[in-house]
C-alpha cells in the first residue's frame, strides 16, 4: 500500500498544473483537474485520515463507488506541486454525495466545479470506457476567440479545423460550445455533460476550455491543439489572403489518416 501522493497520476497532475500556470492558462486559482482512479490504483492506496462526507444531490449511478483525484477549491496551480497534501485529494463518490478519504489537509475541499467534473466523468464513461481525465483551464487564445466568433459547435469546429492540418486528426469529433454561464453551478455542469456525449472538448465562452481523455497527457494535448489553432485564427482573421484548409483538403486528410470527422461540419 502507498500514500496517494506516490501515485504516478498524482505526480503527473502536479507537474501539469505547474506547466499550465507557466503557459499563462491558470492564473491565481483558475482551473481544475480530476482523474478517475482505476480499480488497480484504488487497491494500492491507503487513506490516513478520518473520512469527511459532503452531501451532493443528483449523483449519477455509474460513478457511485468510484474514486476521484481532484484539485482543491482555491488552489493556485503555481503552488500545487509543492503542496500536494493541501491542494489535491481523493474522494469516493457516494449515492448522496462524496467522502474525502485522503488529502485536502487544513480542512480544504474539492474545487467548486466538482459537480461539473462528476457529471463530465459520468457522461464520457457512457461513450468511452477508457475515459479517465477532465482538465479545465483558461487557455488564452480560445477564450479570445469566443469574443469574435459565432458560438456554436459547427462553425467554431470548422474554423479550428481550417487552421492546422492536425486539428481534424486530433479532434475529429469537434468541439462543443456553451454561451457564458455562471461557473460552478448545476446548470453549467449539466450543459457541459450533455455536450460531452458527442465530443471530448467543451469551450465555455469568455471563460475557458475543458477537455477529457484517457490520460492527463491526452486531455492536455487536446487543449494545446485547440488553443494553437485559436491563436492562429486570432493572429490572422483580419489579414488573411487565403481561406485556410478547404473541405476537400480536410476530407483528403481524413482519408489518409483513417479518421471519421463529426457529421454535418464539412461537405463531401
Amino acid at each position: 500500500m502507498i500514500k496517494y501522493t506516490e501515485l504516478t497520476a498524482v505526480k503527473e497532475l502536479a507537474n501539469l498544473t505547474y506547466t499550465m500556470w507557466q503557459m499563462g492558462w491558470d492564473e491565481k486559482n483558475g482551473g481544475n483537474i480530476s482523474y478517475l482512479l482505476s480499480p488497480e490504483e484504488t487497491k494500492v492506496i491507503y487513506c490516513d485520515q478520518t473520512p469527511r462526507f459532503i452531501k451532493l444531490e443528483n449523483i449519477p449511478n455509474n460513478l457511485v463507488g468510484h474514486y476521484l483525484i481532484i484539485t482543491a477549491s482555491g488552489s493556485n496551480f503555481r503552488l500545487v506541486k509543492n503542496s500536494i497534501e493541501t491542494t489535491v485529494g481523493v474522494i469516493r463518490i457516494e449515492q448522496e454525495g462524496y467522502t474525502i478519504v485522503a488529502g485536502f489537509e487544513n480542512n480544504n475541499k474539492p474545487t467548486s466545479e466538482i459537480y461539473m467534473h462528476i457529471l463530465s466523468h459520468s457522461s464520457r464513461l457512457e461513450v468511452d470506457p477508457t475515459h479517465r481525465v477532465v482538465v479545465h483551464n483558461h487557455a488564452t487564445e480560445i477564450s479570445e476567440m469566443t469574443f469574435v466568433h459565432e458560438l456554436d459547435d459547427k462553425t467554431l469546429t470548422r474554423s479550428l479545423w481550417g487552421m492546422i492540418t492536425e486539428c481534424i486528426i486530433v479532434f475529429p469529433d469537434g468541439v462543443g460550445v456553451l454561451p457564458w454561464m455562471v461557473c460552478g453551478n448545476e446548470e453549467i455542469g449539466k450543459a457541459t455533460a450533455k455536450k460531452l456525449t458527442n465530443c471530448r472538448i467543451v469551450i465555455w465562452a469568455h471563460h475557458g476550455i475543458l477537455a477529457t481523455g484517457s490520460s492527463l497527457n491526452d486531455a492536455f494535448g487536446l487543449i494545446e491543439t485547440v488553443n494553437k489553432a485559436a491563436k492562429i485564427y486570432m493572429n490572422t482573421f483580419d489579414k488573411r489572403i487565403t481561406t485556410g484548409i478547404t473541405d476537400k483538403q480536410l476530407i483528403e486528410v481524413c482519408d489518409f489518416f483513417d479518421v471519421t470527422p463529426r457529421k454535418g461540419i464539412i461537405n463531401g
